[in-house]
């Protein structure tokens, strides 16, 4: 197998990819894009909405099932990139463009990994210890409804999955939670050259300093401690008015020792005067035991381990799963974003290592 052929068609895929507008529940083009060439590389793939799977010829029912997932949507390009976005730039070791680090590297190179697998034959495939299925979702950057959550149920019983996130290639054994919360104060509106009125923004006042100030005290060897922020304040309507309503956005990252009900009610116990409301629960932090396999095949070709403050599609997973991808967190959503060829070509040597 010449792995520099497999890399080189990667890195044409993924510069197919970043010219194509993708953005979160805008994939189809991609989709199309996926699955046509997954059908010219005979992966026979399948399609579920904007999602795009195969699965590695000789599936065995009786053995246990690796998932190799990255997802395909991008976030909005920011206003500060300094070259098109979507006009993918190699220079030196770098491609330049729009979810190249987050995940096109990790969802090219897993495919080229998965490809390598299915390209070894049938007595490999009969001979290999567990099953393997390859799948492109959508939707990852909004926690979508139909993105792998919609995937999932179709799939046989998945033992243990990677995801391939930028990660450095160092295993992400856990990863936080995110719970979004939307919070309201009522006042009652009034003139404000006059004493009249409950001002709003005054009853949300101690609530306020309450969430910024509140320390969770059980902290995670790998998250760190349960973290929450207040992103957005709105009230008022104008200089004169007395403001009746005010509306505020906290984000909550919860690592492994706290649900996110169990949070959203122990806020809601310490408010004097706001109501919360949580937009969901769904998505919980995660974390794979270090005794795993998986995980200790990692640490036998000397990855280190690491806790992952970022929310990724295992939040979505009811079964062991860890992140493992090249580029880095840092890069994701940033402008001038880029993945190095070199990181490429370390993925696939990673992901064929741990997968053969």
């Amino acid at each position: 197998m010449d792995k520099n052929k497999y890399l080189e068609e990667s890195v044409a895929l993924l510069r197919r990819l970043i010219a194509i507008h993708r953005v979160s529940r805008e994939e189809r083009e991609a989709a199309d894009l996926m699955e046509r060439q997954m059908a010219e590389w005979h992966l026979e793939p399948r399609r579920e909405g904007n999602n795009v799977w195969a699965t590695c010829p000789g599936f065995d029912a009786g053995r246990p099932t690796l998932l190799l997932n990255a997802h395909i949507d991008t976030v909005k390009a920011v206003s500060s990139w300094t070259r098109p976005p979507l006009e993918p730039t190699i220079e030196g070791d770098r491609l330049y463009g729009l979810g190249s680090n987050d995940c096109g590297g990790g969802l090219v190179t897993l495919l080229a990994a998965f490809r390598m697998l299915v390209d070894k034959g049938p007595a490999a495939h009969a001979s290999r210890a567990y099953n393997i299925i390859y799948v492109a979702s959508c939707e990852e950057e909004v926690s979508g409804r139909d993105g792998i959550a919609r995937v999932l149920p179709l799939l046989p019983p998945v033992s243990v999955a990677i995801v391939g996130e930028p990660t450095g290639m160092q295993p992400a054994v856990a990863e936080k939670g995110l719970m979004v919360i939307d919070g309201w104060a009522q006042g009652v509106s009034g003139h404000a050259a006059r004493n009249e009125g409950v001002n709003a923004i005054y009853e949300a006042l101690d609530d306020l300093v309450w969430l910024r100030d509140y320390r969770f005290e059980r902290v995670s060897p790998l998250l760190g401690p349960t973290k929450m922020t207040v992103t957005v304040v709105e009230s008022g309507t104008q200089h004169n008015v007395v403001p009746d309503k005010l509306h505020f956005v906290l984000d909550v990252r919860t690592n492994e020792y706290y649900r996110n009900e169990d949070v959203h009610s122990f806020l809601q116990q310490h408010m004097k005067k706001c109501r919360l409301e949580a937009r969901s629960y769904r998505l919980h932090s995660s974390a794979i035991p270090m005794e795993h396999p998986l995980v200790k095949q990692c640490l036998a070709l000397g990855l280190q381990p690491f806790g992952s403050p970022t929310l990724s599609d295992q939040a979505l997973m009811d079964f062991p799963s860890l992140k493992l991808g090249p580029g880095q967190s840092s890069r994701s959503h940033s402008a001038d974003e880029f993945i190095c060829l070199s990181e490429m070509r370390q993925a696939l040597d990673i992901y064929l290592k741990l997968l053969l």
